[in-house]
């Protein structure tokens, strides 16, 4: 499959070393121009390339940019093909990207997301941690294997999606609609806890809007209490835990 993964930091930089390891014609874009892309993110045979050229004859194209930044994208995004599978991979950290109303008033992260590109999108790979995607992809079938829910409108667009959140690594769950990806959001259930297959439909099913902001908005107090170097499982215990 040809695809685009639009950001070169840790999450486009996993997502672009997976996919390209797996078979796929991937090319990376960076807003800062490719020359920034990382050699280790193209060591599988992924490609540097413009913004341009990276939403040019795609099959899919991946979001790995922050939160909030779809909007600067959009006039690149509208000659692309309706048929295109664009999955967004963003979460909304007030304390990162600052307070943004729309949010903050009940709109869906990534239906907001949408409307700022002009365009549906699906959503996948927001609800596990950077090192989780890099270090815990299992082949299908094995016992254990982390899921990761997939939300969109498409029917097909989400098959593509799950397919490739597949072939990183993770076994893809349906998660229903776009408007349903409230309940893979920071910091519900489903949330970078690393779940199974059998699990995750329950976590996705106990998501509380008004907790999981409470537990997100409360996350820089509990990180700095896991002391100065948490290791990743100190991290998913954390997430875990404030759902007990």
């Amino acid at each position: 499959m040809q695809i685009a993964v639009i950001g070169a930091g840790a999450i486009g930089g996993n997502l672009a070393r997976k996919l390209s390891g797996a078979g796929h014609d991937v090319q990376v874009a960076d807003a800062r121009g490719p020359e920034r892309v990382a050699p280790e993110i193209l060591e599988n045979g992924a490609r540097a390339v413009a913004l341009e050229e990276a939403v040019q004859d795609k099959q899919a194209i991946i979001l790995a940019i922050p939160f909030g930044a779809a909007g600067q994208l959009a006039d690149l995004f509208a000659a692309v093909p309706v048929e295109t599978v664009v999955i967004d991979t963003s979460n909304y950290y007030p304390h990162l990207s600052g307070r943004i109303e729309a949010v903050d008033n009940g709109i869906v992260e990534s239906v907001h997301t949408s409307q700022l590109l002009g365009r549906p999108v699906v959503k996948a790979w927001n609800a596990a941690l950077a090192e989780t995607q890099r270090t815990k992809g299992l082949p299908a079938g094995t016992p254990g294997r982390i899921a990761l829910p997939v939300a969109g409108g498409s029917a097909e667009a989400k098959r593509v999606a799950m397919s490739l959140v597949d072939a990183t690594g993770f076994d893809p769950y349906d998660a229903g609609t776009l408007a349903d990806s409230w309940r893979q959001q920071p910091m519900g259930p489903a949330y970078c806890t690393e779940l199974t297959l059998d699990e995750l439909p329950a976590a996705l099913a106990a998501a509380d809007p008004d907790k999981d902001r409470a537990v997100r908005d409360s996350m820089m107090e509990r990180f700095a209490a896991l002391g100065a170097n948490p290791t990743l499982d100190d991290i998913v215990e954390m997430n875990r835990a404030a759902h007990r």
